[in-house]
């Protein structure tokens, strides 16, 4: 019963030390770590790409555990994304129905991705660079030509490169990147207990891209990356990948996860272009049910649900109730300009 790095021992360390409250749990072939989180309407425990579970039953033992935990911690609901569950799956299954049988309600925003693109690496090397776009299989063979060398950094302190890039990216990009403390954090937590990596292209020993890698025994994740735009035409980004798959497939890993793709059919999401270069690299797409919420205090989950509907509702009307106001109150102005004018200078006098 494999599980997500987000369902990890490291990741519980990770979360805790950024001040959070942890539970982690192991029964009659389930497994969770539950996250405790706060809003102003109380809390919930957040359950990410969890619990892990055997079958169905064991995902039904999970869910009793975690809604007994729940009521223990005076939490409302919880939060789970049960993307390795052992719930049926293929031709004429209903994963959604299953869990709707569950007790389990949609959650009205996935906090996880519910799609993302997996390159298999138990293939040979030649395959899984055939597999590539050619302009990328072309690069990682070549680049160094240019003298592009790329290093594999088991220091946290080597986060300070990723970083500096990530700022560059936010400010050219208006890219929102995760805070420079919870990046830190994670490379100090994750990266000595051997669950993430700093990878780091350099030309002629300056760095000019950088990423950092999640890692469990058998997967992967491309979790965060950026680059100097001023090496931009050298395209050290697609090669840094492709060291990426390949240290992992080295390092006896079977996935490597892109984390998160926009659906094909939708090219003007905004992840469309990110996306586009994810599913470049070979692989293939995989769907996870989301997010669900199993209620524990109903009368105040369905208090949450209200209050996010209104302020969803509430806050495009008034933007758009704002942007239709802004001309005439201009022309308001406008017009009372010359009368306040007039009353200033009789004020004056």
């Amino acid at each position: 019963m494999s599980s997500s790095i987000l369902q990890s021992a490291a990741w519980a360390e990770f979360q805790r030390s950024l001040g959070k409250k942890v539970f982690e749990s192991t029964g009659d072939g389930y497994s969770f770590l539950a996250i405790h989180e706060k809003t102003p309407l109380g809390s919930y425990l957040y359950v990410p790409y969890g619990p892990a579970a055997e079958d169905k039953h064991a995902l039904t033992r999970a869910l009793d555990a975690l809604a007994a935990l729940a009521k223990a911690e005076g939490a409302h609901y919880v939060r789970v994304e049960p993307v390795n569950a052992g719930l049926a799956s293929g031709p004429g299954t209903d994963v959604e129905a299953e869990l709707a049988g569950l007790g389990l309600v949609k959650a009205p925003t996935d906090i996880q991705p519910h799609l993302t693109w997996m390159v298999d690496l138990t293939q040979d090397e030649d395959k899984i660079l055939a597999d590539m776009r050619s302009t990328s299989r072309n690069l990682y063979r070549n680049i160094h030509k240019k003298g592009v060398t790329f290093e594999i950094s088991t220091d946290p302190k080597d986060i300070s490169i990723l970083l500096g890039f990530l700022h560059d990216v936010s400010e050219r990009a208006e890219f929102k990147a995760q805070s420079d403390d919870y990046l830190t954090r994670a490379a100090q937590a994750l990266v000595p207990a051997g669950n993430a990596k700093i990878f780091i292209a350099k030309l002629e020993g300056t760095p000019i891209a950088a990423a950092l890698s999640y890692d469990t025994e058998t997967t992967r994740v491309y979790a965060h990356a950026a680059a100097d735009d001023t090496y931009r035409k050298l395209n050290a980004g697609i090669p840094l990948v492709v060291t990426m798959m390949m240290d992992a497939k080295a390092s006896g890993m079977t996935r490597f996860d892109m984390w998160g793709v926009s659906p094909e059919d939708e090219p003007d999401h905004a992840w469309a272009g990110f996306s586009r270069f994810k599913r470049s690299f070979g692989g293939f797409e995989v769907a996870y049910p989301g997010s669900w919420d199993l209620p524990v205090n109903k009368v105040m989950h369905s208090a949450y649900g209200l209050a996010r509907k209104l302020r969803d509702t509430a806050v495009p009307a008034l933007h758009k109730a704002r942007t239709a106001a802004g001309p005439a109150l201009a022309k308001a102005r406008s017009a009372a300009g010359p009368m306040l004018d007039k009353v200033r200078a009789k004020l004056g006098r």
